[in-house]
């Protein structure tokens, strides 16, 4: 039996369904590899399964770290706009053999887990200061 070369399984997912660009299926490959290093304790566990929560937030950090404030709009050059999007992508991934899954995974799993502007603006944008709670002086002793 020949492995699967990721990048042909790719090129025949994106003829079939150009919704998404190429580099989006990498970026979930890559992102899986990271979520499952996080959720493995100390990197000396065998990888493992992850649900599609720990796969969202695996993608959010992994995104952040690559491309920082660019995440979001990375991401909607690629199609991406949606924790869904990423779901569907994955689901691809799975039909193509390229990723497995439980009998309990299921699409639903990644919608509404986070709003892409929360997740990828938000960290950048910068803090409201700190109000002070130091007491004003009254009208009559202003000058």
């Amino acid at each position: 039996m020949q492995p699967i070369e990721f990048d042909e399984v790719v090129q025949r997912i994106t003829q079939a369904n150009p919704r998404y660009h190429r580099d989006a299926y990498f970026f979930v490959r890559e992102g899986l590899d990271h979520a499952q290093r996080r959720v493995t304790k100390n990197g000396k566990e065998l990888p493992r399964h992850v649900t599609a929560h720990e796969l969202l937030d695996g993608l959010r950090h992994y995104g952040l770290e690559q491309y920082g404030p660019m995440t979001i709009t990375v991401l909607a050059e690629w199609g991406v706009t949606q924790c869904e999007d990423l779901g569907e992508i994955v689901f691809q991934m799975i039909e193509a053999q390229l990723f497995s899954k439980t009998e309990t995974d299921q699409r639903e799993d990644f919608k509404g887990s986070y709003k892409f502007h929360d997740a990828f603006c938000e960290p950048f944008l910068p803090r409201k200061p700190a109000t002070s709670e130091e007491p004003t002086a009254p009208e009559s002793a202003r000058v």
